[in-house]
């Protein structure tokens, strides 16, 4: 599978924190456009101290940026609405084949997979969850928007929204609006708009994902719960 990631993707990657022995969690992180693998590597930093037996991966885009820095996984030059699906629809296979060679290294599936992205990183993780199979069973998005809202709606992902009220690039709306969707259609989700946070992965935001992250039982699960619970009540018949 090496020979069909960018070389950019496989030498400019940044394996934050491995286990000795075998990897329980995959956590993949998702820089912006523009940035760099390095830029996530605090997050990834935090995430060890919290997750010690996850392999967290900090992953860079196949493409240099256009402004000259950093790296991207689609252009934003001249991007509208509308062109905007077409160009992650191109960059999708090598985001997938990005998972998939990390999930092969480690010996880990998507039931134990996170994709964490920020900014276009947060837009690729999010629009991953169209694709099936499914590649994770756990979506992050900091400062970033679903392109196409899914439909149907899957609670086999759970997917943690985190947004800054102050963000000038990425409106904190898209966050609401998805949130609101999906729990209408009984989506697994959290999410939360932060104020006084700009287009940034702020400490705060850090802290709550975290927080989100070690507290949040999947829909799945409690519904999984609930039906053993109900197969086990006594009857109350006669």
């Amino acid at each position: 599978m090496n020979d069909c990631l960018s070389p950019n993707t496989l030498n400019e990657s940044i394996l934050v924190a491995r286990p000795e022995g075998a990897a329980a969690q995959l956590m993949l992180l998702f820089h912006g456009v523009g940035a760099t693998p390095q830029d996530m590597v605090p997050l990834g930093q935090r995430l060890a101290e919290t997750y010690p037996q996850a392999c967290i991966v900090s992953v860079c885009a196949p493409a240099p940026g256009d402004s000259g820095h950093g790296y991207q996984w689609f252009s934003v030059r001249d991007i509208t609405e509308e062109n905007r699906p077409q160009r992650i629809a191109e960059a999708m296979p090598a985001f997938l084949r990005v998972v998939r060679h990390w999930q092969e290294a480690t010996g880990t599936g998507a039931a134990q997979t996170a994709l964490i992205g920020f900014s276009q990183g947060a837009i690729m993780a999010l629009e991953s969850t169209h694709e099936a199979p499914r590649a994770a069973a756990r979506v992050v998005s900091l400062a970033g928007r679903f392109v196409r809202l899914p439909e149907p709606v899957s609670d086999a992902v759970t997917l943690y929204l985190f947004h800054g009220k102050n963000d000038p690039v990425i409106d904190y709306g898209y966050t609401v609006t998805a949130a609101e969707y999906l729990v209408a259609r009984e989506g697994d989700v959290t999410a939360d708009v932060l104020p006084f946070v700009g287009h940034e992965i702020a400490e705060e935001m850090v802290d709550l994902l975290i927080e989100r992250l070690q507290a949040h039982v999947p829909r799945r699960l409690w519904q999984e719960a609930m039906r053993a619970g109900a197969a086990l009540a006594p009857s109350s018949g006669g």
